[in-house]
């Protein structure tokens, strides 16, 4: 685990050293942008429930809803 975001809380996060751009917005996250050929982590769209994930796996990336106290994002590399 890298990074821990709330879902409660909006913002927008470069993740991999700018790969991958983490959005979270009204409860929800969602990758809006990647540098990977085929997109399908930005294609996955939005996650907001318990276990829900995305995955890039050009950038060894995945983002994963824990059920926490607010609800949080793991990014896992």
């Amino acid at each position: 685990e890298v990074a821990r975001y709330s879902l409660s809380e909006n913002g927008e996060y470069s993740l991999n050293g700018g790969t991958n751009i983490l959005r979270i917005e009204d409860g929800a996250a969602y990758l809006t942008d990647a540098d990977c050929p085929d997109k399908l982590c930005v294609k996955q769209g939005k996650i907001r429930y318990d276990g829900e994930t995305i995955t890039c796996l050009p950038n060894r990336l995945t983002v994963t809803i824990e059920n926490g106290k607010a609800g949080d994002v793991e990014l896992i590399p």
